[in-house]
């Protein structure tokens, strides 16, 4: 009962101006300024500060997004847009970026492509039909489905580590804005 007194003594005088918020703390006796600290929401000095890692975040995050979202873009495009048939191969300005940003960070894509690449086609997924997916054509003729969602998880797990799995947690699932399919 007396805290709460002297607390309630305190904000009374911080917000008529009375006494500075450091001051206060040490105005009322009994109360430390680590209580005062906690009870205002302030980080001790023995306290790490919340801002700095979500500042660190923020910019990390819109790093990550600067640097993906043109490749999930082109991927959407490339997969809803009918520009591509079903069994026609993209252009190759449209497969360097889909060989370079997606495929060669594919956590087996040495398998995936197997004796070398003729090239990168969309067709329908021969299980899920509904479904269009990237296939890579090897030389032999033989061609497999590859997913860009894996390529995209394993290129941002090595290139920002640290940030990789709150990124993926928040922008590579359904339903996120990142991957969210626009209709054409």
């Amino acid at each position: 009962m007396a805290l709460a007194a002297a607390l309630a003594w305190a904000v009374t005088r911080v917000l008529r101006g009375g006494l500075p918020p450091a001051a206060s703390a040490t105005a009322i006796p009994g109360l430390s300024l680590r209580i005062h600290r906690q009870l205002c929401g302030l980080p001790t000095a023995d306290e790490p500060s919340s801002v700095g890692e979500a500042d660190a975040w923020e910019e990390a995050e819109a790093e990550i997004l600067r640097d993906v979202k043109p490749v999930v873009e082109l991927v959407k495009d490339i997969l809803h847009s009918g520009r591509y048939a079903n069994g026609g191969y993209l252009s190759s300005n449209d497969e360097k970026v889909v060989v370079e940003k997606l495929l060669s960070h594919h956590p087996r894509a040495e398998d995936k492509i197997g004796c070398g690449l003729d090239g990168i086609m969309v067709d329908r997924h021969h299980e899920f039909r509904q479904s269009r997916c990237l296939f890579v054509v090897r030389t032999t003729g033989d061609w497999e489905d590859f997913s860009y969602h894996k390529c995209l998880r394993a290129y941002i797990e090595e290139k920002y580590p640290t940030h990789a799995d709150r990124f993926l947690q928040k922008h590579l699932v359904k339903g996120s804005e990142l991957l969210r399919v626009r209709k054409h």
